[in-house]
């Protein structure tokens, strides 16, 4: 069935590195060739020196993640289940003073490491992929998306992106100087990277911007490529680049990346599924229309109260994977209480083991009254299956039986963040770094939700709980019941209930607004930064008779020992420079006034250091009531006034995991 689609049945593994030590390096990364691997937090795909030019001539590396990946899974002689993957990536193509850029560098997928080593003679043009005689040649078996800064004859410009298969003539390409991007320009530059690859409809997609702008609505480069055809069934992820006669510093500063992982060969989904899948995909646009049109017409009849959810659901573009109850309540061993992984307002998460798959999910079973119930199945439902990013979890499908409700997500199996700062279950406290990689992750998926989202979505329940860490520790942000999209020319939500979230994590302007807005997800973002960086709950019996987090830490900077703060239990194991940045960070996004609070873009920059910490008052603001209008009725007309108030408010916290 179409509604069983790969999207539902496939988990995926995601590495995400916001900068690179050497011990990262040695676990993760083989270096190859001329590479200079790590130096300077950043991977080195060509030698790294500029004080000696011999070295830098007519040089060719490359620096390949260790871990092999399955791309595609055969289904029979004709056909194969191919993985998806996404990857994004920070570059600096680094040319020195009074010289020309040479050569280029590519995002390349090649075969066993053993014969992932850069081929000899593959300097200047061949970018470190092939030389004369191998170009070309299939058993090459490698896809790469090159960014060259030289023209061969076969280029279309200096500067511009291809998509080589096999060889370093591009299947296609397109030019950078028509976006106004030049890859290695004379004062030095960062771009952003994004690559796109759907196994389904064989799509790949290309985007490329300033490292400080927002990923662009169109790819650079964009085209059909089913890469089971050219690939090694078990391939490898990495970078090359080369130098020529011309030279430049061929520099990866960040990378995160995302991969289906398929089944095993012999395991996993029967072949008969897998057969249904990629023949349903290939039917057409028409067939899959006329098929969800039809499920959705059968469900309807079953759910007649639900016509909401059909037509939200016949508007998406993949309609989620509806679980029979009879699995899910085996899956929870009857949605067993040992199996209860968290509670809240909306329901209880209970861990599940999907027999077919032999996969962990989390259930999720609202269990708020009937119509209030269903409509946050639906607004959870429809929100986050539309949303495609690594930093949150992702949603599997979903159950209705006898008027119980059930959201499937991907199982975090390290939990929330809130019981790696607090749980009193001996658990080794976080490690620094991965507590600043937990923070640029929730950062990332807040700006996409805010501004990188064709609509804009606000969270409404910004808290550590609603952070999911997978087994890599990386965040996920979760829990989409109170999150809701909002029009293009609008900037708040107002429920007629009142405004709905955790106290501690609510922003102050709320509780008299009754609107939720980005700045208000702002303000819990602040939060959620404070009690990383001190192991502290936002409230509580802080020295010096403080109940607020946020006091005490403002409290601390006003008397310049703001590091103070930072949670003894890492023993002093962090890096004092990020602590200060976070901490001011933290504090800016919980400033009480809503304006002064920086956006997302802001917070994301600063989060990867490519802007300083912002400027914080040392005494902290008192709270100004929003500008407000009272309308005021007399027999024939009205009029307004206009106040702002000043008040103080008081929080409490509670929390909850997935749900």
């Amino acid at each position: 069935m179409l509604a069983e689609s790969r999207a539902q049945r496939l988990s995926t593994t995601t590495y995400n590195f916001i900068s690179f030590d050497r011990d990262a390096s040695a676990r993760n990364f083989t270096v190859l060739g001329d590479a200079g691997g790590l130096n300077g937090g950043a991977l080195q795909i060509t030698p790294d020196t500029i004080n000696q030019v011999s070295y830098l001539i007519n040089k060719s590396g490359r620096v390949m993640l260790s871990h092999p990946f399955k791309l595609y899974h055969p289904i029979n002689n004709t056909h194969n289940l191919v993985a998806s993957f996404n990857t994004t990536f920070d570059i600096n193509i680094f040319r020195p003073k009074n010289t020309l850029p040479g050569e280029g560098l590519a995002f390349l997928i090649a075969p066993d490491l053993s014969l992932s080593s850069p081929p000899a003679g593959s300097f200047g043009g061949y970018l470190g992929l092939t030389n004369s005689s191998t170009d070309g040649n299939p058993s090459n078996k490698f896809v790469a998306v090159e960014f060259d800064t030289v023209k061969q004859s076969y280029d279309p410009d200096v500067d511009h992106v291809g998509l080589d298969i096999n060889s370093v003539k591009s299947n296609l390409t397109a030019s950078l100087s028509d976006i106004g991007i030049e890859l290695s320009p004379v004062n030095p530059a960062n771009y952003t990277v994004w690559i796109d690859y759907d196994g389904g409809s064989k799509r790949l997609s290309v985007y490329i911007a300033n490292q400080s702008d927002p990923k662009p609505a169109k790819p650079v480069l964009s085209t059909d490529i089913d890469i089971s055809k050219y690939v090694a069934q078990q391939s490898y992820f990495g970078f090359s680049a080369s130098t020529g006669t011309d030279y430049e510093l061929n520099c990866v500063l960040k990378w995160g990346l995302t991969v289906e992982v398929l089944p095993k060969d012999g395991g996993g989904l029967s072949g008969g599924k897998l057969a249904a899948v990629i023949v349903g995909a290939a039917v057409g646009v028409v067939m899959v229309v006329g098929l969800i049109v039809g499920g959705l017409l059968v469900m309807r009849r079953r759910w007649r109260s639900e016509t909401n959810i059909l037509g939200a659901l016949k508007s998406l573009p993949g309609t989620p994977r509806e679980f029979r109850y009879v699995d899910l309540k085996r899956a929870t061993n009857n949605f067993d209480e040992k199996n209860k992984l968290g509670e809240g307002g909306f329901g209880i998460v209970y861990k599940g083991v999907l027999a077919k798959e032999n996969a962990e999910v989390a259930v999720k079973q609202f269990s708020r009254e009937k119509l209030k119930g269903k409509n946050d199945f639906l607004s959870e439902l429809t929100i986050i299956n539309r949303l495609r990013h690594k930093h949150l979890v992702r949603l599997v499908g979903w159950c209705h039986k006898n008027e119980t409700l059930m959201l499937v997500y991907d199982y975090m199996p390290n939990g929330s963040l809130d019981t790696h700062l607090y749980g009193n279950n001996g658990k080794k406290p976080l490690e620094w770094d991965r507590r600043y990689t937990i923070l640029a992750g929730v950062a990332s998926a807040l700006h996409y939700l805010h501004d990188e989202y064709d609509q804009k979505v606000v969270h409404r329940d910004l808290k550590a709980s609603n952070v999911l860490l997978d087994s890599h520790f990386n965040a996920r942000l979760g829990d989409f019941g109170l999150a809701r999209a909002l029009d293009n020319e609008k900037t708040s939500y107002m429920e007629d209930q009142g405004f709905a979230g955790t106290p501690g994590y609510i922003a102050p302007e709320c509780f008299h607004t009754q609107k939720a807005t980005r700045e208000s997800d702002v303000f819990g973002f602040g939060v959620v930064i404070l009690e990383v960086v001190c192991g502290q709950r936002p409230y509580g019996a802080f020295q010096g008779g403080f109940k607020y987090l946020s006091d005490w830490v403002w409290t601390l900077y006003r008397e310049g020992r703001i590091l103070d703060a930072v949670d003894k239990k890492l023993d002093g194991e962090f890096v004092a420079e990020d602590a200060e940045r976070l901490l001011l960070l933290g504090l800016a996004c919980s400033h009480p006034i809503a304006v002064e609070r920086p956006k997302t873009q802001e917070i994301a920059q600063i989060i990867y250091r490519s802007v300083p910490p912002p400027a914080v008052p040392r005494i902290k603001p008192s709270f100004i009531w929003p500008m407000v209008e009272s309308f005021c009725f007399d027999d024939n007309s009205f009029y307004s006034n206009t106040a702002t108030t000043t008040a103080t408010t008081t929080e409490r916290t509670s929390s909850s995991n997935y749900a």
